[in-house]
C-alpha cells in the first residue's frame, strides 16, 4: 500500500504531499489544474521514462519519494533481496530528474536501475489509463489471475513436473554415458582383461622395489663372498698353503721331535679355517639368489608401472581403477536395460504430470466460466451493455504450471469476434472492462495499490453511479485512487483530494466534508455552485455514506 507519496519541483508543482489510507482515495481538479502530473510523477519513482522537461523551469532538478508498506512474504521483497537490496518497512522508492535530462534512482537509499524501478513498481502499483498495457492487459499474467480466482492448487502438477524433469535428466544421463561407454568397448574390454591379468594389489609397487634392492644387494655380497672363499678355499688360497705346510712339517718332524708343536698349532690353524669356510658357505647360501627371481621381480615391478603410466595413475591406484573399469563395462553390458527401466520411469512420471494436467485444466475451465459470467454481469451496468468477456483457454507446452494457456478476450458489438483487450476495446470501453475484471477478482489479492485515471471519462448518471461503486468494492481489498471528473464516482470516495491550479503552480490539498460538498456541487454545476448542486452533492455523498470518512493526509 502506498503510504506516502513526495513530489518537488515537477513542472508545476513545487511541492506536494499525499498521504492516501486504504480504501478509495479520489483525485479531482478542473482541466488543466495539474492531474495529470501527478500522475506523471508517480509514475517517474515507478521507473517511467524520465524527461528534463519534467524538471520545473528555475529548479535544478526535480524529485519523486513514494513509500510503501509492505508484509515481509511480498514478492517486492524477495525482488529486492535478489538484487541485493537493504530490505526496509516501509520499501522507500526515490527518483530524482536533473535539468539537464540526467537521472538518478534509489531504493531504501540504494542506487538502482530504472530497470530495477520498473520491475519493482509492477509488483507494488497497477496503472490503468487510456492506454495502459500492464496489469491485466498483460496476457502472461492471466492464467495466474485466472488461478488466483478458482483458488486452484498447483503442487501436484508442480511435483510431477518436477519428478518428471527428473526422471528425464536420469534417462539422458544414462543415454550419454551409454553412447560413450560403446565408443570405449574395445578399450574397457581390453584395460579390464589386462587389469585381472594384472590383478595389481596396494603396496605391492613398493615391496617389489624393496626387494628388487636387496636381491640386487644380496647379488653384490655374493661375489665378494665369492672373492673370499676363493682366497681362503681356492687351490691357491691359505688353506691350501697350510695344509701343503703341514705335510711338509710332518715329515720333517720325524727326525725333529721339536717341530711336533709347530704341526700341531698348524692343525689347529686348519681346524679354524675350516669354520671360516663353512661360515663363507652358509653366507654365501644365504644372499646367493636365483637369477630368475630377481628377473620375476623386476618383470613385475616393470609391468605394474608400464600399466600406471598408461592409465596415468600411481602403481597404487591400479587396483581401484580396475574396479572403476570393472563396473564400466558392466555398465555398458547392462546398460540397454538399465537404460529401458529409465524410459520407463519417465513415461510414467510424464503420465501422472499429464493426470495432474488435466485435473488442473478441469478445474480452470470450470473457474473461466464463474469469471466470464461474473465479469458480464457487471458490463451492462457500465454502459458495455452489448460487450461480452471470455476466457480463453488453449493448450499449451506441459510445464511446472499446467498445459494451458489463458487470454483474456472481449467482444464490443454483437455479432463481433473475439480478441484481445488492447486492440478490441477503445480506451473508455477498456477502463470498464478493466473496473469489471477487477470487481470479479476483487478477492484475488493483485497488486496493493491500483490507480485508475478517467475511467468514467464521457459517462454520467446511472454509468458514472456503478463505476463508482465498483471502485469501492474493489478498494475494500485494496488501495484504489481514482482520478474522475465524475461528481458519483467522486462521492464514492473515502477519502477526497483536489488538485488545483494556483498561478503558475499547480496545489495539492486534502478535503474535509464541507470541502467536499463544496468541489462535488463544482462538478455538478460548473464555475458557479447553486444551493441546489450542494443539495445534490450532500445526497451523494450521504448515498455513500461519507459521514464518517476519512481524510487524506496531504499538503501541497
Amino acid at each position: 500500500m502506498l503510504v506516502q507519496l513526495a513530489i518537488r519541483d515537477l513542472v508545476l508543482i513545487d511541492h506536494a504531499l499525499i498521504e492516501p489510507g486504504p480504501g478509495l482515495t479520489v483525485l479531482t481538479g478542473e482541466t488543466g489544474a495539474g492531474k495529470s502530473i501527478l500522475l506523471d510523477g508517480f509514475g517517474l519513482a515507478l521507473g517511467d521514462r524520465a524527461d528534463a522537461g519534467l524538471v520545473r523551469r528555475g529548479a535544478a532538478q526535480a524529485s519523486v519519494t513514494a513509500s510503501f508498506a509492505v508484509d515481509s512474504g511480498h514478492p517486492a521483497q524477495a525482488l529486492l533481496a535478489a538484487s541485493d537490496v537493504e530490505a526496509a518497512d516501509p520499501i522507500v522508492v526515490r527518483r530524482v530528474v536533473r535539468a539537464d535530462g540526467g537521472s538518478r534512482a534509489y531504493v531504501n537509499d540504494t542506487p538502482v536501475s530504472a530497470g530495477l524501478l520498473r520491475q519493482l513498481g509492477q509488483l507494488l502499483v497497477e496503472i490503468h489509463g487510456q492506454h495502459d498495457d500492464r496489469g491485466l492487459l498483460a496476457p502472461r499474467g492471466h492464467l495466474d489471475l485466472l488461478d488466483a480466482f478458482a483458488g486452484t492448487d498447483r503442487t501436484q502438477v508442480a511435483d510431477a513436473w518436477a519428478r518428471l524433469e527428473a526422471a528425464r535428466a536420469a534417462e539422458e544421463a544414462a543415454r550419454r554415458q551409454l553412447a560413450k561407454d560403446s565408443a570405449e568397448r574395445d578399450f574397457l574390454v581390453a584395460a579390464v582383461g589386462e587389469l585381472r591379468a594384472l590383478a595389481p594389489v596396494p603396496g605391492e609397487e613398493a615391496e617389489l622395489a624393496d626387494r628388487r634392492r636387496r636381491m640386487q644387494e644380496g647379488a653384490r655380497l655374493a661375489e665378494s663372498l665369492d672373492a673370499l672363499d676363493r682366497q681362503v678355499s681356492g687351490a691357491d688360497g691359505a688353506l691350501a698353503l697350510l695344509r701343503q705346510a703341514a705335510r711338509r712339517l710332518e715329515r720333517l718332524a720325524e727326525t725333529d721331535a721339536a717341530l711336533a708343536e709347530a704341526v700341531a698349532a698348524i692343525d689347529r690353524m686348519l681346524a679354524e679355517g675350516d669354520a671360516v669356510e663353512a661360515a663363507l658357505a652358509s653366507a654365501r647360501r644365504r644372499w646367493l639368489l636365483s637369477p630368475e627371481e630377481l628377473e620375476a621381480a623386476e618383470a613385475r615391478l616393470f609391468e605394474l608401472r608400464a600399466q600406471a603410466r598408461k592409465h596415468r595413475v600411481t602403481p597404487d591406484e591400479l587396483p581401484g581403477l580396475a574396479e572403476t573399469l570393472a563396473a564400466r563395462l558392466a555398465a555398458l553390458e547392462s546398460g540397454e536395460e538399465r537404460l529401458g527401466a529409465l524410459e520407463a520411469e519417465t513415461r510414467a512420471a510424464a503420465a501422472a504430470h499429464a493426470v495432474a494436467c488435466r485435473a488442473l485444466s478441469a478445474a480452470r475451465a470450470a473457474a473461466a466460466a464463474r469469471l466470464d459470467a461474473a465479469v458480464n454481469a457487471e458490463l451492462p451496468a457500465l454502459r458495455l451493455e452489448a460487450a461480452r468477456f471470455r476466457t480463453r483457454l488453449e493448450p499449451a507446452e506441459p510445464g511446472a504450471t499446467g498445459a494451458d494457456r489463458a487470454a483474456f478476450e472481449v467482444a464490443t458489438n454483437p455479432g463481433a469476434g473475439f480478441g484481445p483487450l488492447t486492440r478490441i476495446a477503445s480506451g473508455g470501453e477498456l477502463s470498464r472492462f478493466i473496473l469489471a475484471l477487477k470487481v470479479a477478482l476483487a478477492s484475488t489479492g493483485t497488486a496493493g495499490t491500483l490507480v485508475f485515471d478517467e475511467i468514467d471519462r464521457g459517462m454520467g448518471g446511472a454509468t458514472a453511479s456503478a463505476i463508482g461503486s465498483r471502485l469501492a468494492r474493489v478498494a475494500e481489498g485494496a488501495q484504489v485512487l481514482v482520478v474522475t471528473h465524475s461528481p458519483q464516482v467522486a462521492a464514492a470516495g473515502r477519502a477526497h483530494v483536489r488538485i488545483r491550479k494556483d498561478g503558475d503552480r499547480t496545489r495539492i490539498e486534502p478535503l474535509d466534508r464541507e470541502a467536499r460538498v463544496e468541489e462535488i456541487a463544482r462538478m455538478l454545476s460548473g464555475a458557479e455552485v447553486t444551493p441546489e448542486a450542494r443539495a445534490q452533492a450532500r445526497r451523494l455523498l450521504a448515498g455513500h455514506g461519507a459521514a464518517d470518512l476519512a481524510e487524506a493526509g496531504t499538503a501541497g
